[in-house]
């Protein structure tokens, strides 16, 4: 009698043991691999012009940096341009000394001025001409809506790993079920190509390139920028219905 209740409660243990076996073991999912991509060229509305001035003199008269400054914001104000865009782009101001005059020390302040547009750079680099300034150029490019613009791109990129993972299935008489993995492998949120960085860029120089600004060559009116480039490469794993 022990015997056989003994055998009935082993058979009992090896079934549930089997059953919990089976339960644990993943059941296969169909499933179809896509990858997506998006892109969007903007044009820069945040240009970070880097301004130099510095001491010089002008008939045996020294020019401040302080006299400057303030020419500076005055035809600032005259384009329409807040003066609360120009700041300092160094805490302290720079020191720097005369080639002919090694005794003679000068002082030298750099500024960062935020401007919106190609055409508004255009009209500030001919004021500063007038100014004779130091040096100018294009520190960098931007854009306003860089944040949402990138994640519009990643959306983007996503839905057309959707629609190839859709018509591929549907020649096949499947369909797209839920995702099972989402990644972003490729995200380059700025991509401005191989510009080269020059100063002097208040130089007539033939077709050259300052971070995004083409420069105009002789005979050319406009300052031309080259579009931004947000590029986003995505994964997504289906399952098929």
């Amino acid at each position: 009698m022990r015997t056989q209740a003994l055998l009935i409660a082993l058979l009992i243990a090896n079934l549930t043991l089997n059953a919990q076996t089976k339960s644990e073991i993943p059941e296969f999912v169909p499933y179809i691999e896509s990858t997506g991509t998006a892109e969007l060229l903007i044009i820069p509305d945040q240009i970070y012009l880097r301004i130099s001035l510095q001491e010089r003199y002008q008939n045996k008269t020294k020019i401040t940096v302080d006299a400057q400054e303030t020419e500076l914001k005055t035809a600032l104000s005259t384009l329409g341009i807040p003066t609360d865009k120009l700041s300092l782009a160094d805490a302290h101001a720079n020191f720097v000394k005369m080639r002919r005059n090694q005794k003679a020390v000068l002082t030298r302040k750099d500024y960062e001025l935020l401007l919106p547009d190609a055409e508004t750079l255009g009209k500030v680099l001919d004021a500063l001409d007038n100014l004779k300034v130091a040096d100018a150029f294009v520190n960098d490019v931007s854009h306003s809506k860089r944040d949402s613009l990138q994640k519009t791109v990643r959306i983007k990129a996503i839905q057309d790993a959707k629609e190839k993972a859709d018509y591929l299935l549907n020649a096949i008489g499947e369909q797209t079920g839920k995702p099972l993995i989402v990644n972003v492998i490729n995200d380059v949120p700025y991509s401005k190509g191989n510009e080269i960085n020059i100063k002097g860029s208040r130089d007539k120089v033939t077709n050259y390139y300052i971070d995004g600004v083409r420069v105009h060559a002789d005979g050319e009116d406009d300052i031309q920028f080259q579009k931004i480039r947000i590029y986003v490469t995505a994964y997504v794993k289906f399952g098929i219905k």
